[in-house]
């Protein structure tokens, strides 16, 4: 033995030795070994540290259920919260332990350690009370505790794909049960896909060597992959993990083999006729005292470094166990040159075949004896044996203690499917009762551990899901094998220990056994509440060594059965699954493409902050010019606006084209507003209501000849209202005939703006008479602008004159740049959002999703006037009427001037009455926008407040949070209440 690599054995190529680094040390390992094997052949006991308390940990697993080595990778393999047991060893690879600084070896946080007895079981629900106005300080020290790697900074240099795959039998899990479910259905001709989390197939056989048709297990195993391989109905997938089992037979496959040097993974969506689980089983560990320490680990994943990568996890071990598996893991290590100091086994009588085997091969045997604690801190210098329910005993010098405390079934997926599971008493496990999706589990996945009623099972299950899917079966005859000696398990996980010595259930969030009893005193008795109490199964691992004994222990605190607790829910993923995965080649702008308007790239040159504007348009925010932030270019574009000439891209806006003999009554019905006497080349501010009376969204409509009209909606509900419109035409006045366009992307539009707005649009246009008597505010009329046909409108969201100019969008960058090349005499400024929020707030016009929030009707927005009540019907009509709207207090639009004309109001502060007779603390309304105004020069806001029309002229008071400001409830009409300017 060399180090604790072992001198021979494991399925490792020792002639190619692999470099890597952790924790910045150069070490050596082996290609075939992972990150996990790796360190312990070097000598590496210390992987990382716990999460609340910082406690030195060690590997405690060697698969997926590994929940202390978590590790950061660098490099181009930069990556957080890696599980060290699935990281495959490469050239050069850099990992790092997360949590602990300023390294693994030595921890500053391991104070918390110190002070464990201040932060027990849901500590930050009874702290962090006061003093009030700490608050943001103990987040700050919260949020720098929280989570553990750290996220890439820089794009992942891989790249990632999705791909759909359909098959007749999906099986999950090529241990010896899924191999056969696989070959059985294989066999009838159905088309099977075969997904297994390991590099290689075998399952628990490449750990524990056994025989099958009186061969070595794993001859067979490369004899049946050989005939899997050779069937082109059959698809093998190694190293893909099963992550989630949806609705009808939808299964997630997270694929790392892909066969390609610039691909990192594969997502496979798999639709499958008929699913057979055969996830296997995980190893229980056991609660004692100090079971955390480093060196103390289950016995499979012990069994596991040994078999498959050739490496010793320790040089003297003892083994606890509550099962007759110990016996048989000690003859394998004991043959594999670790030394066996002892078997400490909790059972008061075990098999006598079990004692005699020990005994001939010279280990002791502590029967009825338990764990009382461990010695050594960085790793296990020793243990003490304990009569079970006793403190204190003898201490036996070890370097590694191994816990074989039964299985744990892997029924994620199942449970995940919607199946029912149901408590085995004999096994002290849940395992699959009821399926509700085309499923059937098969092997350890469901309580069958023995070797031969694996191979069984996995046969039975391939078959009848071939069967299912409509596929002739062959007899097909399982291998021979043998069950081996029987679990004969006694339902004992936990062991006393001295007071102050801590036992844990969940390793990695450090959750204790006393921390489980603590809950339960304080009331909480549902086990999901108690997990997320505690923190328990909510780590990385998500529960999958710790969560029985967490029911277990539980269950012993209220003394009733752990059958009567339950489980707690199994949810996808059952592993962490990369978030390049999910998105894979949809990864960037093309997840949610971002719409952009024609002048984009124009925008885009002149510096402008980018915004999403509603339904994934991107518009200008705000130009900044050099040294100017955003609060200085909005103010500066807002004046342009309101003493000048700007210029805005609306195109974002929704439009519409509504034709047909009937395209007038059917908008008269929709629009509460009255449209039948639209007269032509007009334009009429439209309100559209919901059902129940409430604003669904504005907009303007205008009439462009009899039969033919052209509306506009809100950014962000344009698709709510085609679809609204589409719903209303097709499902209840099916009989109207018309027909309704989304024009959105067909028109761009400009708006130019602001008191100078007429000479600018004389220097460009031709055929349009630009008087105002000629051409009205809320008027259309068509020319060319620029030499562009073009439909120019007087509408205005700013309270200035303003021309909204609409082109074909493949003319509108032309359009723009036209106007802004006219303008430049004039100073003209382009304005974003922001400035356009401003002008807005200081007209005292609403803003859907600000004022109108889904809960106001027209009369709360000061809009009642525009409500033709005489019509016949629209939508909405009846709601109006009923007295729920006019039972006050009603919330409506009014202005707020703070006392301090310097200070903005936040945006949602609470508005409190100051009158007597009234609760000072009670919000009588809230703030929905602020701005500081370009004309008024001063602060002001909208608010929705209780009868707040009938407040006008009184003052209201902010609340405390909002630095406790006064102000005067005004009308939100700021500015230009007669409307002189838009007329102008």
């Amino acid at each position: 033995m060399t180090g604790y690599r072992l001198d021979r054995g494991g399925r490792i190529d020792r002639t190619r030795p692999i470099e890597f680094r952790f924790n910045g040390c150069a070490l050596q390992g082996f290609a075939g070994d992972t990150l996990a094997s790796a360190l312990l052949a070097n000598g590496i006991g210390v992987v990382g540290r716990s999460f609340k308390y910082h406690r030195p940990r060690g590997l405690i697993a060697a698969g997926v259920e590994e929940c202390n080595a978590i590790v950061q990778l660098g490099g181009d393999d930069d990556a957080p919260n890696m599980v060290a047991t699935r990281v495959a060893l490469t050239e050069g690879l850099d990992a790092r332990s997360v949590n602990c600084w300023p390294g693994p070896n030595f921890d500053f946080g391991a104070i918390n350690d110190r002070l464990g007895r201040l932060l027990p079981a849901g500590f930050y629900y009874k702290t962090f009370m006061g003093p009030r106005g700490f608050w943001p300080l103990y987040e700050w020290f919260i949020r720098r505790a929280a989570g553990l790697g750290r996220v890439p900074e820089r794009r992942d240099p891989l790249g990632y794909e999705k791909r759909y795959d359909h098959c007749d039998v999906l099986v999950v899990g090529a241990g010896p049960a899924g191999l056969m479910a696989a070959v059985a259905a294989g066999r009838s001709g159905a088309r099977v896909m075969l997904v297994d989390e390991r590099p290689e197939p075998g399952g628990m056989l490449l750990d524990a060597p056994d025989d099958i048709d009186g061969h070595p297990a794993l001859d067979w195993v490369a004899a049946v992959t050989a005939e899997l391989d050779v069937m082109a109905n059959v698809r093998r997938l190694a190293d893909a993990t099963a992550f989630a089992y949806y609705d009808h037979n939808l299964i997630g496959v997270i694929e790392r083999n892909t066969g390609r040097a610039n691909l990192r993974e594969r997502l496979r969506k798999v639709r499958a006729r008929q699913v057979v689980l055969a996830a296997g089983a995980i190893e229980r560990p056991l609660v004692f005292p100090d079971n955390d320490r480093p060196g103390v680990m289950l016995a499979s994943a012990a069994l596991a470094y040994v078999e498959r990568w050739g490496v010793a996890p320790g040089r003297r071990a003892v083994i606890v166990t509550n099962n007759s598996s110990a016996y048989d893991t000690a003859r394998h290590l004991k043959a594999r040159g670790v030394e066996v100091a002892a078997i400490v086994d909790l059972r008061a009588t075990p098999p006598a075949t079990a004692l005699a085997e020990a005994a001939g091969a010279g280990i002791s045997v502590h029967v009825g004896h338990g764990v009382g604690g461990i010695r050594g801190r960085m790793g296990v210098t020793a243990l003490q044996v304990a009569p079970v329910g006793e403190v204190g005993g003898d201490w036996i010098d070890c370097d590694l203690v191994l816990m074989a405390g039964g299985w744990t079934p892997g029924v994620h997926l199942f449970s995940q499917s919607g199946g029912k599971l149901r408590w085995e008493p004999d096994l002290g496990c849940v395992v699959p009762d009821r399926c509700v999706q085309a499923e059937r589990s098969a092997g350890a996945c469901r309580g069958r551990f023995g070797l031969a009623s694996v191979l069984a099972d996995g046969t039975r299950a391939g078959a009848e899901a071939a069967r299912a899917a409509g596929f002739a079966v062959r007899d097909v005859t399982p291998p021979v094998a043998s069950n081996g000696p029987a679990l004969e398990l006694a339902l004992i996980w936990e062991m006393a220990g001295a007071r102050g010595r801590r036992a844990f259930v969940d390793f990695q969030n450090d959750v204790t056994a006393a921390d489980i009893r603590l809950a339960r005193r304080e009331g909480y008795r549902s086990i999901e509440h108690v997990k997320r109490y505690t923190t328990g199964g909510m780590a990385i691992d998500q529960g999958k060594t710790g969560n029985l004994n967490l029911i277990d222990v539980l269950a012993r605190a209220e003394d009733v059965a752990a059958s009567a607790i339950g489980t707690t829910t199994y949810r996808p993923p059952y592993t962490p699954v990369n978030f390049g995965a999910l998105a894979a080649q949809d990864a960037g702008p093309t997840i949610v493409p971002w719409r952009e308007t024609p002048m984009t790239p124009w925008h885009a040159s002149a510096g402008a902050v980018m915004y999403e504007a509603g339904a994934t348009w991107r518009r200008p925010g705000y130009y900044p010019r050099p040294d100017e932030d955003m609060e200085a270019a909005t103010l500066r574009e807002a004046r342009a606006v309101r003493f000048g000439v700007g210029i805005y891209d609306s195109s974002p806006l929704g439009k519409f084209e509504v034709r047909g003999p009937d395209a007038a009554a059917f908008l008269d019905r929709i629009y509460c507003t009255r449209i039948l006497d639209l007269p032509h080349h007009r334009i009429r501010y439209g309100l559209m209501l919901r059902e129940d009376g409430r604003l669904f969204d504005d907009g303007t409509v205008m009439r462009l000849g009899p039969d033919h009209f052209f509306l506009t909606s809100t950014t962000g509900n344009a698709d709510a209202v085609y679809a609204w419109l589409e719903r209303w035409h097709k499902c209840e006045w099916p009989a109207l005939k018309l027909w309704i366009t989304p024009v959105t992307t067909v028109w761009a539009n400009a708006v130019v703006c602001g008191p100078h707005a007429r000479d600018l649009m004389a220097r460009v246009t031709e055929g349009v008479d630009l008087a105002s008597k000629a051409f009205p505010f809320m008027a259309v009329r068509e020319g060319k602008v620029a030499g562009l046909p073009a439909r120019v409108m007087r509408v205005s969201f700013t309270g200035e004159l303003s021309f909204e100019i609409n082109v074909p969008a493949r003319h509108a960058l032309a359009l723009w740049e036209a106007l802004i090349d006219a303008g430049r005499d004039m100073d003209i400024t382009p304005v974003g959002s922001e400035a356009s929020h401003v002008l807005r707030v200081e007209k005292g016009y609403i803003s859907v999703g600000h004022e109108a929030d889904g809960m106001a009707g027209p009369d709360d927005l000061g809009l009642g006037r525009l409500v033709a009540r005489d019509k016949p019907d629209f939508i909405g009509k009846r709601s109006l009427a009923i007295a729920a709207w006019n039972a006050g207090p009603r919330r409506q639009m009014v202005g707020l001037l703070p006392e301090n004309g310097a200070a903005l109001l936040p945006e949602g502060a609470p508005v409190m009455s100051v009158e007597a007779g009234r609760d000072p603390s009670a919000p009588i309304g809230f703030v929905t926008a602020s701005a500081m105004g370009p004309a008024l020069g001063r602060s002001l806001s909208i608010a929705m407040i209780d009868d707040g029309r009938a407040l006008i002229g009184r003052t209201v008071q902010l609340s405390a949070r909002a630095g406790s400001q006064r102000a005067l409830v005004v009308d939100p009409v700021f500015l230009d209440p007669q409307g002189a300017r838009l007329r102008s």
